[in-house]
């Protein structure tokens, strides 16, 4: 029942005992005896009336004001503004409890914060061929190893070369067989520092340039082909 069916019912109810109050209370003093005990009683079965009616409707409002006037007529108001100032000292108020709180929506219930798992052993980097630094660390020292034995290699060829362009100066009084016998050897000394002064080329085009610009485009780390 709405508020306002609830004020309805109780402006019906309270002008009913008011103007019953009024009826059979009006001349108190020309009834008998009888009819003052008769009246008496319908006085207490309209007050219980009153409360019967009025109380479920009491328990739906906040405060209800209830007063008796110098006629013994009970009053009933939920506004304090309508009871005559000599009788608000004596103001009885009443207090319905509070409705019934719709129940609430089930909070989501609280996890318990979870903590960060332990960190595991970081994933190892890879290139985009799935091969990780171990790989490219191995390329990078094969060739490492290349250039150090070609440039050893060329600088032994290199003395030997020297060496023997030294004695053929020196055999320039000796037999022309012997001339031609030390200048192929020196052909083949040239040959063989030409071809370790190509290794040691090549070996530092692979350091230098070619193993960071493959390292590049498979995108693996750069440091991993630096060899020292």
């Amino acid at each position: 029942m709405g508020n306002a069916d609830c004020g309805i019912i109780r402006a019906k109810a309270l002008s009913y005992v008011t103007q019953s109050f009024r009826t059979e209370f009006r001349n108190p003093q020309s009834q008998s005896a009888i009819e003052q005990t008769e009246i008496s009683m319908k006085k207490t079965m309209l007050i219980i009336l009153v409360g019967m009616i009025t109380l479920p409707l009491i328990a739906g409002s906040q405060e209800i004001y209830q007063w008796v006037d110098e006629k013994g007529t009970v009053h009933f108001t939920d506004d304090f503004g309508q009871i005559p100032e000599k009788y608000r000292d004596q103001v009885k108020e009443k207090k319905a409890p509070p409705e019934p709180a719709s129940a609430l929506s089930p909070s989501p219930s609280i996890k318990p914060s979870q903590g960060k798992p332990p960190p595991g052993p970081s994933a190892e980097k890879k290139d985009i061929l799935g091969r990780g630094e171990d790989w490219w660390r191995d390329q990078a020292m094969e060739w490492k190893q290349k250039l150090v034995k070609a440039q050893k290699d060329y600088a032994t060829a290199k003395t030997a070369l020297k060496a023997k362009e030294k004695e053929l100066e020196d055999a320039k009084f000796k037999p022309k067989s012997f001339q031609r016998k030390i200048q192929d050897e020196i052909k083949v000394l040239e040959q063989k520092v030409n071809e370790q002064k190509r290794q040691v080329d090549e070996a530092k085009e692979m350091l230098e340039k070619v193993l960071p610009r493959q390292a590049e485009e498979h995108r693996a780390d750069p440091s991993w082909v630096r060899i020292d």
